[in-house]
């Protein structure tokens, strides 16, 4: 957060002017050492009283008993749908400040050629991709399956996304939505590795039509392609059977070591305010989870034409439909690894599907138990 160091000290002394018995000091760390410096911090005996993390390792932390349980009357300012997909065991150990939604980012020069409407699931993006590789030579998508939880995100779309489904005959079926279109070249061979990053690159060049994204995206594909730009547009995201969308979030938990858990949790709360919380929005690309500021203009009105104002409100709107989520589970990083493993196998032409999903189903059985 250092880039909004002024909005980070502005609210802290606002608290502190409020609160006057309080003293808070602000660290901010590399994202890539957050989870080291966390884990070595909260098992000591000197822990910080507020930490801002994602929910995958709030979960972890929560799994060994280092973190202080959120009281659940003190969660009714966020949406219901927020604060219950970070449940663990039903109980509450972390507070919401921010999320993200991807959307569906699309190049419209690309979808009139080819002569086809835009595909809202799966199973209609299948059925569009030779259309628009034959009348453009473009790929209609170039997903990044294999990056971090995306797979997992997709099943869960299906149902699919635990390990008493993950080898049933429906995860055949989306296995193969991807075999097949990797194998027929409808989707491009880096599919097998690349990433959300190097997925943006292709789009800017106009060689992809559809990506998935958050809506941050969309000012690095004006600034570094304008042309692409003004080709572009946007819509809800890409859903499967369920018709729900996934999101990410980022949390606040409180190390159950904690000295000060009642003045931590208080600005907590303070922080994620409805106020806060819109002056927060208003200076990034982040969707608050506050209900009061989801309720605001900002996130339910956008003038024709501004397709990031757009992309914001779409965004927001498809936080009232995430359920069923799906929720971080023990062994987080390494069950992402077995899903991404046994899917690029696939692809590559390793193993068939039913091998590789009989695999996957076993070693994520034995992470459980």
């Amino acid at each position: 957060m250092a880039d909004f160091a002024p909005y980070m000290n502005k609210v802290i002394e606002e608290y502190e002017t409020q609160n006057p018995n309080v003293k808070i000091k602000w660290i901010d760390v590399p994202f890539s050492e957050g989870e080291k410096r966390t884990l070595a911090s909260v098992l000591s005996d000197n822990p910080p009283d507020l930490v801002n993390l994602n929910p995958d390792f709030s979960a972890t932390l929560a799994h060994k008993g280092a973190l202080y349980e959120i009281p659940k009357d003190k969660t009714i300012q966020f949406a219901r749908s927020i604060t219950d997909s970070l449940a663990y065991n039903g109980k509450i150990y972390s507070i919401p400040w921010y999320a993200t939604s991807s959307i569906t980012i699309y190049n419209k020069e690309l979808l009139q050629k080819s002569g086809v409407n835009l595909p809202k699931t799966y199973d209609e993006l299948t059925k569009l991709a030779p259309i628009v590789k034959n009348k453009t030579n473009a790929f209609i998508m170039l997903p990044n399956i294999t990056e971090n939880d995306t797979m997992l995100k997709i099943l869960n779309k299906y149902g699919l996304a635990n390990s008493k489904m993950i080898n049933s005959p429906k995860t055949v079926e989306v296995f193969s939505i991807f075999k097949n279109l990797y194998d027929k070249n409808l989707i491009p061979k880096e599919t097998v590795t690349i990433t959300l990053q190097e997925s943006l690159e292709k789009y800017m060049s106009g060689n992809i039509a559809i990506i998935g994204a958050g809506a941050n995206f969309l000012n690095m594909i004006k600034e570094n392609a304008p042309s692409t730009y003004q080709k572009t547009d946007v819509a809800p995201q890409i859903t499967g059977d369920y018709g729900q969308n996934d999101f990410s979030l980022m949390n606040f938990v409180i190390p159950l070591k904690a000295k000060h858990k009642n003045e931590a949790l208080d600005f907590a709360l303070f922080l994620t305010n409805d106020q806060n919380q819109l002056e927060l929005a208003k200076l990034t690309n982040v969707l608050a989870v506050n209900k009061k500021t989801l309720d605001n203009e900002f996130y339910t009105k956008y003038e024709t034409g501004d397709i990031i104002a757009k992309a914001r409100v779409i965004s927001a709107s498809q936080l009232n439909k995430i359920q069923p989520v799906y929720k971080t589970q023990k062994g987080q990083k390494e069950i992402n690894n077995i899903i991404n493993q046994a899917l690029q196998e696939v692809l590559t032409g390793k193993t068939d599907i039913q091998t590789a999903l009989n695999k996957a189903a076993k070693d994520w059985k034995s992470i459980e138990e």
